[in-house]
């Protein structure tokens, strides 16, 4: 049985005295290379007798210190509270990221944070981390400080890292490539859009494919390529499978992004609720047909082909 995680909302609100095993790092889109990372935490944690803490920030360090940054992330800060929550960690401290937060020195967050707060003993971080203000602050230093402090410094290989920047990298361009089978495979889970359903234009309805109509409340979420997927829905804790269509509706002359899944076997009205969509596979990229018979026809390939993929993949 995991352990349930206590979330504690930032630094400030860590309420634990007991020495700690700490891992810093944004986690987004927390991957199979991220779990490794906490693995080994939480495996120093219990054999050394610690607590496991792992130190993560929101919003994205990008998106204040580099306001131009359009950065999109895998993973909402909703989605990587649920997700760290599932990996047996003690605790996780989410941390307002701020300019002034960024401005601490590296004195400042070793002393301050990592000691006085989170009773560090060890910390297990990447052989290439910078901290402090400027992040002028290298491990060597962190090492140092550790001698002075009394806690130990677990470096993660070049090779562990390059393992989980590059599924971090690669998640994100196959997202952009539509390419959903490659990011669920690194991300070891399917990936998830979550939302609101709201009243869209019943262009689906018209069709004879009622859709539901996804928004998404945060403007950082990464969307995958504009296109038609099968995905998986609960709706009243029934597992459900649809088409979801990402894209403008050009055939009908829409020019705006929408989100809309026609749920297969499933009539309900879903107007208002919160649901999670996971995206399974593409079945192909967005196109402009020349009339809505030829739309039509399209959609009805799509079902087919996505009741066919369920059958192979997701047979009862």
């Amino acid at each position: 049985m995991v352990n349930k995680v206590k979330v504690h909302t930032s630094i400030a609100a860590y309420d634990g005295n007991a020495p700690a095993v700490v891992t810093i790092g944004t986690f987004d889109g927390v991957h199979i290379g991220h779990k490794e990372i906490i693995k080994r935490l939480n495996d120093v944690a219990a054999k050394e007798n610690l607590e496991s803490v792992v130190l993560t920030f929101f919003p994205h360090p990008r998106m204040v210190l580099q306001k131009e940054s359009e950065i999109k992330l895998i993973n909402t800060i909703a989605e990587r509270k649920e997700i760290l929550s599932k990996t047996g960690l003690k605790h996780l401290i989410i941390h307002p990221f701020t300019s002034q937060f960024s401005r601490l020195t590296a004195l400042e967050f070793v002393r301050d944070i990592l000691v006085k707060k989170l009773h560090v003993k060890k910390i297990i971080i990447g052989y290439d981390h910078r901290f402090g203000r400027n992040r002028t602050a290298t491990i060597d230093d962190l090492k140092l400080f550790g001698n002075q402090y009394g806690f130990e410094v677990e470096e993660i290989s070049a090779q562990q890292l390059d393992a989980v920047s590059v599924s971090s990298t690669k998640i994100r361009k196959a997202l952009a490539e539509g390419d959903i089978q490659t990011a669920n495979a690194y991300l070891g889970y399917p990936y998830t859009l979550h939302g609101t359903i709201v009243k869209g234009k019943g262009i689906g309805h018209k069709l004879g494919y009622p859709t539901a109509n996804l928004k998404i409340a945060e403007a950082y979420k990464l969307i995958p390529k504009n296109g038609v997927y099968v995905a998986r829905s609960a709706i009243n804790g029934k597992k459900v499978f649809g088409l979801t269509s990402i894209g403008t509706n050009p055939t009908v002359g829409g020019t705006s992004q929408t989100i809309e899944t026609f749920f297969l076997d499933t009539d309900c009205d879903l107007y208002g609720s919160t649901i999670t969509i996971e995206m399974l596979t593409k079945i192909r990229n967005e196109e402009k047909f020349a009339s809505v018979e030829a739309l039509q026809s399209a959609i009805k390939k799509d079902e087919s082909f996505a009741r066919n993929f369920l059958a192979e993949n997701y047979a009862q």
